[in-house]
């Protein structure tokens, strides 16, 4: 049987294991998907456990995805981003991938959005934002930072191929001849609120969430009563583990399956 699973710490909250499983019940295959909670002095022994005890692949969450960049061989775009949320391990040593730049790009695929030369406004320059501005860029669309503090927003654009980053106070500047918008912030999560105004969205914008609980956010309501069209986080949080699941086992992945459980699951908890 192979073993795949997630490494952070906590992880009793995570979906991943429900989403994965799904996979591999939809599939026939012999696996299983388990969480790991190390202390996070001892991630490099954990790492290495696992490598030796042959577990196929890892997620990496909280607190560990920047940590663990040292401990593998990071590809291209992980190191770009500067974290890692996925390993591989191979013949050659632990290989590191960040999926969550993916997770967007596909999340917005899924529902026929465009993203080449298109302009995107992210917001939030903290792991998300990085991957999403990392992620949309490389897509060929032109990139705006906006961040609560406009110098950690402005670092980030210089990184991020053909960027520019502020303050929030460019949103409404930005926002009017904007095509994507990408919330990256955990604003959202615990309470009816909004990083961006509702008077700020318009007709012609796509608006992605990344905060995923609740499913409908503040932010896609307003953005549904604009009449803009909406993508929720729970398609990034899907896809950014389709790609882990395609890249372990070599199959494509029952996506329909994996987001039955992962909606279920959801909901469950909302």
């Amino acid at each position: 049987m192979d073993v795949y699973g997630l490494i952070g710490n906590p992880v009793g909250h995570s979906l991943s294991p429900p989403m994965h499983e799904a996979g591999y019940n939809s599939l026939g295959l012999e696996a299983r998907y388990l969480t790991f909670e190390p202390d996070p002095t001892e991630l490099q022994s954990a790492i290495q456990g696992a490598d030796a005890l042959g577990v196929g692949g890892l997620n990496v969450t909280i607190p560990f995805k920047q940590d663990v960049l040292e401990l593998v061989d990071p590809a291209p775009l992980a190191k770009r981003i500067g974290a890692v949320n996925t390993i591989e391990f191979t013949d050659d040593g632990p290989r590191g991938y960040n999926t969550d730049a993916i997770g967007v790009t596909r999340a917005l695929n899924e529902h026929g959005i465009t993203i080449d030369d298109r302009n995107a406004v992210v917001v939030g320059a903290g792991g998300a934002g990085r991957a999403a501005a990392f992620g949309l860029a490389d897509a060929g669309s032109s990139v705006h930072i906006a961040n609560r503090t406009a110098e950690r927003a402005r670092d980030l654009a210089d990184e991020v191929p053909g960027a520019t980053g502020a303050g929030l106070d460019s949103l409404a500047d930005r926002l009017s001849g904007a095509d994507l918008l990408v919330n990256a912030t955990s604003v959202g999560m615990e309470e009816a609120e909004t990083p961006v105004p509702a008077e700020l969205l318009h007709p012609e914008l796509t608006v992605l969430d990344a905060v995923y609980t609740p499913i409908e956010t503040q932010l896609l309501r307003d953005a549904t009563d604009t009449g803009a069209n909406t993508v929720e986080g729970a398609w990034m949080l899907l896809f950014q583990g389709v790609e882990a699941f395609e890249r372990w086992t070599g199959e494509e992945a029952p996506v329909r399956a994996m987001n039955d459980a992962l909606r279920s699951h959801l909901t469950e908890h909302s």
